[in-house]
């Protein structure tokens, strides 16, 4: 199996894409000390990176395509270049220009790729979107960026969702993969335009708005968080640093278009790296359809949330050659140690943890040549100025549960958000005094590591402590019976918290109250007493974000109904 301890001494030798402007320092470990970068005010993202790439190595694979049916398509560079210039073209044609905010619904369909760069090229400002959404979701996103133009997978019911909600403007809509009345069609259309599109003047970069994500919104309508073209930039350290990505390997980050994190592993830093992407147009996650494909594609950096590693180790996973993957990273949610042992038995390799959000790039991570510590995020990614701070601002010592900031003061890195668009009060709320907040909670060790406790609303209070619910998760995730679990506080008139552990079990594993009770022992016995979970409840399934994210409030606010 692989072996993540490598730095793979040379694997960059050559490799130009990002110097006229990236400037990295690291120690004799390779471990990545200090970041800056040059010309980023002119930097967009299509034309000096993907467009350079082009006329560098024109016939280097940039992405490997398999349809949800198993068609194999190849793009190079070269590729990528004409298909987005031949989008920008058709695109211009329907009226999109420059400052238009675009959706994309495209989940990862190839055409997504060409419309990203297309509306780069341009200076239309991407807006990465769901096919999970329904109509409500598309009124309140049309409404709150003022979509002007959605482009939209044939797939499912979306479309129609798109045609029944409401819009105060007219929207041009283009759907992919299919035909729709009151709709262009993109694949008979695109192709006619032509496959050059010229940088000018008025070209958008730097501080420019380039993308906007509208957040998960697990306690209120979902914030709009935009981003700059110096975000892509930003992404650099995700790639290089963290995924380690091999310009002459595979690398495969599973996630929808629809979400930010695939833009972490799907595109910006992979590029810039010159790296090679697999996508695969799934419709439904199944472990044992994607364990194959490490084998048939030679696949060698990974990174996946902690939900999918959690259902790879629940197969038997002898069963498949995963011996081409060299590295692992796993983001999302925070990583419970089990998964990682479990893991690592299974493969040798170490999962390396990282940390960011919406708003940012990769904040905190594992990164390459540092020994990852099971359970820690790792340490602050050299291009922020990250910290965990106390209530009234001062950094805590050792040992200290407190919120992660971004500190600002300075300067602004090329990653962080620039605000929440048209949400001024939501922005100063966040980014105040200074720094910017995340609203995640988290400890670091003398060695200066970052340990994840929570989000702030997350934290129970129970009798006088203060427990923060992933410590307990991990210790549940230890048993072998559990697939899932989400631990939250209940009301209670003596404690006036009280810890409740919400648990989905492994296929063919029925709840009872025997099970309770031994999971209850079983922390008791694994942390301290006062932390077991004095409630415990089977469930089939936990209730999540559109992005896959637990929701606790939802849990919260089902038990204080109650």
């Amino acid at each position: 199996m692989g072996n993540n301890d490598e730095l793979f001494p040379g694997r960059f030798d050559g490799v130009t894409a990002p110097d006229e402007f990236i400037d990295t320092v690291t120690d004799e470990k390779g471990i990545l000390k200090k970041i800056s970068f040059k010309n980023e005010d002119r930097y967009n993202f299509a034309f000096d990176t993907v467009d350079m790439l082009a006329e560098k190595c024109p016939d280097k694979l940039a992405m490997l395509h398999v349809s949800n049916e198993g068609e194999e398509r190849r793009f190079t560079f070269s590729d990528m270049r004409e298909a987005s210039s031949m989008t920008a073209n058709y695109f211009k044609s329907l009226g999109i220009k420059k400052g238009d905010r675009v959706m994309l619904v495209l989940k990862r369909h190839y055409q997504f790729w060409f419309s990203m760069l297309a509306l780069h090229k341009i200076g239309a400002i991407v807006i990465p979107a769901t096919n999970l959404l329904v109509k409500h979701d598309f009124e309140y996103r049309f409404s709150a960026a003022g979509v002007s133009a959605i482009v939209c997978t044939a797939d499912g019911d979306t479309a129609h969702q798109v045609d029944l909600a409401d819009s105060d403007t007219p929207i041009t809509k283009i759907i992919v993969g299919g035909k729709r009345d009151g709709w262009h069609s993109f694949d008979d259309e695109y192709d006619k335009f032509s496959p050059v599109y010229p940088r000018t003047e008025e070209c958008c970069a730097g501080n420019d708005t380039m993308l906007m994500f509208f957040t998960s919104g697990t306690t209120a309508y979902p914030k709009i968080a935009a981003h700059s073209y110096k975000y892509a930039l930003g992404h650099y350290v995700t790639a290089r640093y963290w995924h380690n990505v091999n310009p002459n390997g595979l690398h495969f980050t599973i996630s929808d278009t629809g979400w930010g994190k695939a833009l972490w592993g799907k595109l910006y830093g992979q590029w810039l790296c010159e790296a090679p992407i697999f996508t695969y147009d799934f419709d439904k996650f199944h472990a044992e359809k994607i364990l194959p494909m490490f084998e048939r594609y030679n696949i060698t950096t990974f990174c996946a949330p902690p939900t999918m590693y959690r259902f790879f180790i629940k197969e038997d996973l002898s069963k498949y050659d995963l011996s081409s993957i060299e590295y692992a990273t796993v983001a999302g949610e925070a990583l419970n140690p089990e998964v990682y042992n479990q893991f690592l038995k299974a493969t040798g390799i170490k999962l390396m943890e990282g940390f960011g959000q919406t708003e940012t790039t990769l904040t905190v991570g594992n990164l390459v040549g540092m020994s990852p510590k099971p359970g820690s995020m790792g340490k602050p990614n050299p291009l922020y100025d990250a910290d965990i701070v106390a209530a009234d601002g001062t950094s805590c010592k050792a040992g200290e549960t407190g919120e992660i900031v971004i500190k600002t003061d300075k300067s602004i890195p090329c990653g962080l958000f620039k605000e929440y668009y048209r949400n001024e009060k939501l922005t100063k709320n966040a980014w105040h005094d200074g720094m910017y907040h995340t609203g995640d909670t988290a400890w670091k060790d003398e060695d200066g590591y970052f340990w994840y406790v929570g989000r702030v609303d997350d934290l129970i209070k129970s009798s006088g402590y203060r427990i923060g619910p992933f410590e307990i998760e991990s210790v549940i995730m230890e048993l072998p019976y559990v697939l899932e679990c989400a631990i939250t506080a209940v009301p209670d008139e003596i404690r006036g918290q009280v810890v409740k552990a919400t648990i989905v079990l492994v296929k063919d594993k029925k709840g009872s109250d025997e099970l309770a009770k031994e999971v209850q022992k079983y922390v008791k016995t694994n942390t301290a007493p006062y932390k077991y979970p004095r409630i415990v409840e089977f469930v089939d399934e936990l209730p999540k974000t559109i992005s896959g994210k637990i929701r606790r409030v939802e849990l919260r606010e089902k038990d204080g109904n109650k």
